[in-house]
């Protein structure tokens, strides 16, 4: 181990010869004892593999952008919940000021999604996917059941819309502070996606990720 990584487990968290880590690459996963500990470099000794069990379910968020704090929270709980791709989408209803900023942004996202991987012991880091317009994205095809939050009074509540489903794909899409817009709904309508409600009260963006995924999770009887 190098660099970054390195430098936080030798130096902040002061690890020492001889104590036992599970390393992965993204897709194995193999316990490790530190041999030497090195100013920006950890060496490894390789004892055993050890089983790396992936999610029945592939999980894909659309998330529109909203301020910084509540999207970043959001995607670090979303992939505590199993969501393999994070696609941010430019809504019509988001800030455009956040929106000229977010790719500037990335990295840093990429980061929390690496460190919440690791806290949740995932094996896979989630793909994060480049800024789209939702159009764009709805376009696309896509596999499983579509769902897509709604607050609109005549929407079917989630657990409707999930009922008997049985998928290994899955795909949920949240919008921006105000809402869709009309256009995006017929839009994601054309392509497949169905609206859903939380109910009837009015959560924040990362309320809503959270509520929705482990909607999704328990409907759709993900197995670690």
């Amino acid at each position: 181990m190098e660099d970054d990584a390195a430098h936080h487990l030798g130096r902040v968290l002061r690890a020492q010869t001889g104590q036992l880590y599970e390393l992965s690459d993204g897709e194995r996963v193999w316990l490790g004892r530190i041999d030497k500990v090195g100013r920006d470099r950890v060496e490894f000794a390789l004892l055993e593999e050890l089983p790396a069990p992936q999610p029945s379910l592939h999980l894909t968020l659309l998330l529109a952008v909203v301020k910084f704090d509540m999207f970043e929270w959001a995607i670090e709980k979303a992939t505590e919940l199993g969501v393999a791709t994070i696609v941010p989408l430019a809504a019509a209803r988001s800030e455009k000021a956040l929106l000229s900023a977010a790719a500037k942004r990335a990295e840093r996202w990429k980061k929390i999604l690496l460190e919440a991987s690791q806290q949740s012991r995932r094996v896979r880091v989630p793909v994060l996917a480049e800024l789209a317009k939702p159009e764009t994205v709805f376009a696309s095809p896509q596999e499983g059941v579509c769902v897509m939050l709604s607050e609109r009074p005549d929407a079917p509540t989630i657990r409707n819309v999930l009922e008997g489903q049985q998928q290994t794909n899955a795909t949920l899409a949240i919008g921006p502070e105000g809402g869709w817009t009309d256009a995006e709904f017929e839009t994601a309508r054309r392509s497949g996606f169905q609206e859903a409600s939380l109910g009837q009260l009015i959560l924040r963006t990362e309320t809503a990720v959270v509520s929705a995924l482990a909607s999704m999770n328990y409907a759709l009887n993900v197995a670690s």
